[in-house]
């Protein structure tokens, strides 16, 4: 039923964004649109989660302390480093190139008007995808492996609905879904994926003018990839496309492994 919820939330913003507005001159309206949606996703989930699931909503993984927001902030530089290595290394072999110069980026109201949708987003994916379908599948006792794969699989299969979408990919997107899951179960909390989330969207698609996931970049840089190498930019679907991604997402774990080993967490287990 939340599913439904979730793809009903969403339908307006995308109609009303490709057949109404021209979103070059209304970035307010389109972030009204698209985060009104979010927001109302959000809202939705931890309603349900509250009175049909009959649990707290920190349960979820909304627990605030200082570790938790430890985590927030490793999620922050994990996802932005990632997305800025990525750029550094497709400019460096000449697989994207620059419009304008590197040190003159264009600033613009989607600067901060997108940074304010991909903090909701952020939030409302990972209430949904790694919270309420990871905590629901966990206290019905089915395996953890379970839980990694159908919330991934999930999450993938509901970003089918976006333009430009490859199966390449949706094989990315299941897998950076993995490690949220993993950054969810090594911590016990939203907190990490959810900034990593933030920040890989957001630089992306607003700081290196990336498609995020298909969708039109607003960014600081406009750029061009080669389009010989769409096995490593990901063509238009974005770098979430592409194989450079992929070793990052990988490499993402490993990160995640390091830190929560310093940070003496355990595996998944519910507090509630």
């Amino acid at each position: 039923m939340l599913i439904v919820f979730q793809v009903l939330f969403s339908l307006p913003g995308i109609f009303l964004h490709r057949e109404i507005f021209d979103p070059g001159y209304y970035p307010w309206i389109e972030l009204l649109m698209n985060g009104g949606g979010v927001v109302g996703a959000i809202f939705s989930s931890l309603l349900i989660w509250r009175y049909i699931n009959k649990k707290k909503i920190v349960a979820l993984g909304l627990e605030l302390n200082s570790l938790n927001m430890k985590d927030f902030v490793f999620g922050l530089f994990l996802g932005g480093a990632s997305m800025t290595l990525i750029f550094i290394l497709l400019l460096l072999t000449g697989q994207l190139s620059l419009k304008v110069s590197l040190f003159a980026p264009d600033f613009s109201i989607y600067s901060l008007t997108f940074l304010i949708l991909f903090i909701a987003v952020g939030f409302s994916e990972e209430i949904f995808f790694r919270g309420y379908i990871m905590k629901t599948m966990e206290d019905r006792h089915n395996s953890k492996w379970l839980l990694y794969v159908m919330s991934a699989l999930i999450f993938s299969l509901f970003h089918g609905m976006n333009p430009n979408v490859s199966v390449f990919g949706l094989i990315n997107i299941g897998l950076v879904g993995l490690l949220f899951s993993y950054m969810y179960d090594a911590t016990k909390s939203l907190w990490m994926p959810i900034g990593y989330h933030i920040t890989w969207n957001y630089f992306q698609g607003n700081v290196f003018g990336f498609p995020v996931s298909g969708t039109d970049p607003h960014g600081l840089y406009q750029i061009t990839t080669e389009s010989s190498a769409k096995l490593l930019t990901g063509g238009n679907f974005g770098p979430e496309g592409g194989l450079l991604v992929t070793f990052f997402i990988i490499a993402g774990v490993f990160a995640t492994n390091m830190y929560s080993k310093k940070r003496g967490s355990g595996s998944f287990e519910s507090k509630y």
